[in-house]
């Protein structure tokens, strides 16, 4: 998939990648900016139906839930699962990018780091150098 979360002052941007870069700044243009972000998947297959803002997602997950139970699938919409929150943005990425890596993240979910106090891999190649 083309599009990525880059968090930035504590905030996570959605960029689709195949945009070019401004000529003027170099950076493309967001397609979304959130505090935290929610992903909506499948707890079986690990499959990623939806993601964005929470609000957003919640409600979309809510809807489809009960489209499913009204269609006669239950069984679908109690695999439907939302989590949301500071994640930390290479895990929401490989979900973007690897397809059923939302299973991995829902079991891996208490064990990971709050996503807004990492820092990028680049800031610590400054004090590795340093040192």
């Amino acid at each position: 998939m083309d599009m990525q979360y880059q968090l930035k002052a504590g905030s996570y941007y959605l960029y689709d990648l195949r945009d070019a870069p401004s000529a003027a700044t170099g950076e493309r243009r967001f397609r979304l900016k959130t505090e935290s972000v929610a992903l909506a998947f499948d707890r079986h297959t690990g499959q990623l139906h939806q993601h964005g803002s929470p609000t957003r997602i919640l409600s979309w997950a809510s809807m489809a839930r009960r489209r499913l139970r009204a269609a006669g699938a239950p069984d679908v919409a109690d695999d439907l699962v939302v989590v949301s929150g500071p994640l930390p943005v290479d895990e929401i990425n490989k979900c973007l990018r690897i397809q059923g890596y939302c299973r991995r993240l829902l079991q891996r979910l208490g064990s990971l780091p709050h996503g807004k106090f990492q820092r990028p891999a680049e800031s610590y190649a400054h004090y590795r150098k340093a040192a």
